[in-house]
């Protein structure tokens, strides 16, 4: 069987092109090579994996990538939150428009089997408890709020402190800034391709990947990635609001395999079925204590984190996964604990912005 993966020479994409080599799919790779991101084909790329260079925007390239294909993940997309509002654009273009055109073109080639790399940031705020109206939906956080330091969300209903809880698959969908919102478009689009073509999909929705070969130094970097170029340049990592942010810290590796079981899933849905999964370690930590492990991890002296207070309005404060779906009905678990996996990060290869390299 051969793969197309999209979005091949980025981040988790070259993991999963690994993935998917070692399973014994024969695997072709597709990337822009954007040079706002890479200098021209990463090292990490082996010779004899196949990497056709070209946007995913581009139908009469992808079409030409389809040729033979039998399934599609599909990873090719503009990442992180977005820094302002004039990124909109850009991740509608990149993100929405380029899924539409590999949509397509699967549709025109008979490519009926997808793996689409979605993302926790589809959920919004994560799953809440109030002790007296039970599960609610906090509204966002108010920039007010925000400045007087209190970053946990109330309940709508009466102002009552809330706890955490998992959230699972079937939430409430509730996208808060333009990634997520392109991100939940993909998956629209993919129930739309689903239905009108008979083909079956698995949208992955990952919690925070982190491992080798995260770009470094760049607003669209994921938090561990940021934490670890400020320690390399001897600065303190600088935690937003209080460190309290519970999120899902998952590895790579762990990620690129749950990819390769996805792909056998397609196979056993029923024609026009779309399944979405949380792709995540099951075990949650706080920002400030992945930036805690990693200073440790990084040592040789490395700076202590420093709480910053700060915000980023579109952020929300707690995200945590319940990865049970996936176990039950994909086999995957996450083999990769925190700490093994942060030190092994703190010492891991990144990828240079392009224009470091100039």
């Amino acid at each position: 069987m051969r793969v197309l993966v999209t979005g091949a020479a980025g981040f988790i994409g070259s993991h999963v092109m690994e993935a998917m080599a070692a399973a014994g799919y024969e695997v072709r790779g597709l990337d822009s090579l954007s040079p706002a991101v890479h200098d021209g084909k990463p090292s990490y790329i082996p010779d004899d994996l196949e990497l056709r260079v070209a946007d995913v925007r581009d139908p009469g390239a992808v079409d030409d990538a389809l040729d033979g294909v039998d399934a599609v993940c599909h990873l090719a997309a503009m990442v992180g939150l977005g820094v302002s509002l004039a990124d909109l654009p850009l991740y509608a273009d990149v993100n929405v428009t380029g899924t539409a055109v590999l949509l397509d073109a699967m549709g025109r080639r008979g490519v009926s089997r997808l793996v689409l790399s979605s993302s926790m940031v589809v959920y919004g705020e994560g799953a809440y408890e109030c002790p007296l109206h039970g599960s609610v939906r906090p509204l966002p956080r108010a920039a007010a709020d925000l400045n007087a330091g209190s970053f946990e969300p109330r309940c709508p209903g009466c102002d009552s402190a809330l706890s955490w809880a998992t959230v699972a698959e079937d939430a409430v969908l509730d996208p808060r800034n333009a990634y997520a919102t392109s991100k939940l478009a993909q998956e629209h689009l993919a129930a739309n391709w689903a239905r009108l073509t008979g083909g079956t999909a698995v949208a992955l929705r990952y919690h925070n990947v982190y491992g080798p070969r995260m770009p470094r130094d760049t607003p669209y970097s994921g938090v561990a990635a940021i934490f670890r170029s400020c320690l390399e340049n001897g600065v303190p990592p600088r935690v937003f609001e209080d460190g309290g942010q519970r999120r899902d810290f998952v590895h790579v590796r762990d990620v690129a395999e749950c990819n390769v079981l996805a792909l056998t899933a397609t196979a056993a849905l029923a024609p026009g079925a779309v399944r979405a999964y949380n792709v995540a370690s099951g075990t949650p930590h706080t920002v400030g204590e992945m930036a805690a492990e990693l200073a440790v991890s990084f040592g040789g002296g490395a700076v202590e984190p420093k709480i910053t207070g700060e915000y980023r309005l579109g952020d929300v404060r707690h995200v945590v996964a319940s990865p049970k779906a996936a176990a039950r009905e994909l086999g995957f678990r996450a083999w990769t604990g925190f700490a093994e996996g942060v030190a092994e990060f703190a010492h891991a290869p990144l990828r240079a912005p392009a224009a470091a390299t100039r």
